[in-house]
């Protein structure tokens, strides 16, 4: 059934909802991005180990915290709801394991890597326990699938902005916080991600509220659950392309580091940045910094490092005015129309790589910010589709397991961040890459070239040709939509 007094969700509900996405973004980006520099580089513990580490826990992240967490939550009854109680019991446990998992306590060599294991086991726990329920609560906000592409935009803004800071900021932030000192400063910057994570979980237990409740009547097995998913071919697509999604967000966000350090020009780098006035810009926020008595902002000094944190800073920029042309379009067109075409365009962006040659640093960044732009278009749609794939297992079956889907997706999202950066190792292998030579091989240097190009762009390729398949157009949104509210009002659909 359908809390039916308001299907329309309020500004405050969809910023209070984006919160949570914020604050869980400032974990799991600086998680994805610095988890292994910070064990190896600050924390010293042996790369081989911080490796076993990283990828053990992330394997019972994906196949058992996930999946349990998801069975749990979708037999969770309070007078709170079925998600949010999950985000309010793990708000403050989040900040403490973030805190701890990157505390460096003085121990031995295996002191060491047993802290690091257990805070980091921990707190995959604790995330899957609080980002499962969060993203399944999406699904039962509201039944109105306009107002789900809305809060898809506002949450993924959100998003992004963690992206921003995490990516382009952390390590100033560090820096500065640590007065150089890059232990002391994780710890700080990880206080400050903490306290304002928790704060903000917080104000998405209390400004958001569940809709959509299940029919008291409705009860079903896990293997019931199971069985439902199986023969659910939008969802089997959902799942395949958030894998090919994933894959391509890894490949090319872990080979631009080697792109920009050895096949891009430094002297061209270097001339533009002086160029369009970014230097500039960094000397003159330090000597106002500076002037007011606080730490100077300590940006990368390489051309290659420098241009490698404005490149990617951009490009997020562009996803974000890009997710604001999301709603719209979706709500004209349709989720799986407006995915697929930006999804496509975004994809000639990453191809034309191929064709620069060093000294293009302009037409680089160019294409960049144009493939954040499109790309952006897509991102809300992504996790809109699949809560929309819920109605539909719903709509089809008479029973709805809202967390259970998601669940899935989410073990397909971990998936293809695995198999991912396992490629960007794997390639550089296979075309001779020689670790910390400046100046590589040809064979290693066009490698690098096809893994940000060609080899990027097939998985989003194979995700476009998968939309054929994927049957909720916007004629069938409508009708799902139609139904269900007959259904949950006690009315023949």
């Amino acid at each position: 059934m359908t809390d039916s007094s308001s299907e329309i969700l309020t500004v405050r509900e969809k910023v209070g909802y984006s919160l949570g996405d914020l604050a869980a973004n400032l974990i799991f980006q600086t998680l994805v991005t610095f988890l292994a520099f910070f064990y190896t580089d600050v924390y010293r513990i042996p790369a081989g180990i911080a490796a076993q580490i990283i990828f053990v826990v992330g394997l019972l992240g994906a196949f058992v915290f996930t999946p349990l967490v998801a069975v749990l939550a979708d037999r969770t009854h309070s007078r709170w709801g079925k998600f949010r109680p999950w985000i309010l019991w793990t708000a403050v446990p989040f900040g403490v394991l973030s805190l701890l998992a990157f505390t460096t306590p003085d121990l031995g060599p295996g002191g060491k890597v047993i802290y690091a294991a257990v805070t980091y086991t921990l707190l995959v726990l604790v995330y899957a326990a609080n980002n499962l329920p969060y993203a399944a609560l999406s699904g039962v906000l509201t039944g109105n699938m306009a107002q789900r592409n809305s809060l898809s935009s506002y949450r993924f803004v959100a998003v992004m902005i963690a992206q921003l800071i995490v990516q382009a900021l952390l390590l100033p932030i560090v820096l500065i916080l640590g007065d150089g000192d890059r232990v002391r400063g994780f710890q700080n910057a990880m206080l400050l991600f903490a306290v304002v994570g928790t704060v903000f979980f917080l104000a998405t237990f209390f400004t958001t509220r569940e809709r959509v409740v299940p029919a008291p009547e409705q009860k079903s097995s896990i293997r019931q659950d199971l069985a439902d998913l199986v023969h659910n071919r939008p969802w089997l697509v959902m799942l395949a392309g958030t894998i090919l999604v994933f894959i391509t967000l890894a490949l090319k966000g872990g080979m631009y580091v080697y792109y920009f350090k050895y096949y891009m020009d430094e002297a061209a780098l270097a001339a533009f940045l002086e160029n369009i006035g970014f230097n500039g810009f960094i000397a003159g926020l330090n000597a106002a910094l500076t002037g007011m008595g606080l730490a100077g902002f300590h940006w990368p000094e390489d051309a290659p490092t420098s241009a490698l944190s404005l490149f990617n800073g951009s490009g997020i920029v562009l996803m974000i005015v890009g997710i604001g042309f999301s709603k719209p379009l979706a709500d004209r067109f349709g989720k799986r129309n407006v995915f697929g075409v930006f999804l496509f365009l975004s994809t000639l962006c990453l191809l034309v790589f191929w064709f620069f040659p060093p000294q293009a640093a302009g037409a680089a960044m160019l294409a960049q910010v144009l493939h954040g732009f499109f790309y952006g278009v897509t991102v809300p749609l992504l996790w809109a589709m699949v809560a929309d794939v819920a109605d539909y297992s719903e709509w089809r079956n008479n029973r709805r397991a809202t967390a259970i889907i998601f669940s899935a997706i989410l073990c397909g999202l971990k998936v293809g961040l695995s198999v991912g950066g396992a490629l960007v190792a794997g390639i550089l292998a296979h075309y001779g890459y020689v670790p910390d030579q400046a100046a590589q091989p040809p064979a290693a240097l066009d490698g690098i070239r096809l893994a940000v190009s060609v080899y990027a762009s097939l998985p989003f390729l194979l995700c476009v040709a998968l939309l054929f398949f994927y049957e909720i157009d916007k004629a069938m949104e409508s009708r799902i939509e139609r139904d269900l509210a007959a259904r949950r009002g006690g009315q023949p659909a």
